[in-house]
Order: C-alpha cells, then structure tokens, then sequence
C-alpha cells in the first residue's frame, strides 16, 4: 500500500482536474469542486495549504474515490 504524499495544495488541485474535476470556486482558503457521474455529482473540499496535512488528503481522496496508487499516477 502506498503512503498518502504531503503536497501543496496547487499541485492536488490539478491532479484532480486531471481526472475530470472541475473547480467551482474558493471562498478563503477552500477550493470546492466537483464531478459529474452518470448517476451522481460527486463534490469535495481542497483546503489551501501549504502542505496539506496527510490525512487531510487521505479523506479528500476517499471522498474522490481515488486510491493512492492512482492518485500518484496522475501527478
């Protein structure tokens, strides 16, 4: 199992647009986006900070549905 990675926050956010987010908009340091599913919307909070906390991102990627591994290949 690979371990969550401790980035900045611009890097994560275009790691997920890489894989269909969309950023729909940021009131202070929280970025909302979103991704629409045949079925559902899925939508997730970014915090923006510098880095952000481990596990922070472990909830943000469960919430994404992405595993680490594919996480990882998107950056």
């Amino acid at each position: 199992m690979s371990k969550v990675p401790s980035l900045n926050y611009p890097r994560v956010i275009n790691a997920l647009r890489r894989n269909g987010w969309i950023v729909i908009r940021q009131k202070g340091s929280h970025i909302r986006l979103q991704k629409r599913l045949p079925d559902e919307t899925l939508k997730i909070i970014v915090p923006a900070h510098r880095p952000i906390k481990r596990s922070t991102l472990s909830h943000i990627l469960k919430q994404a549905r992405l595993s680490v591994s594919d996480f990882n290949d998107l950056l």
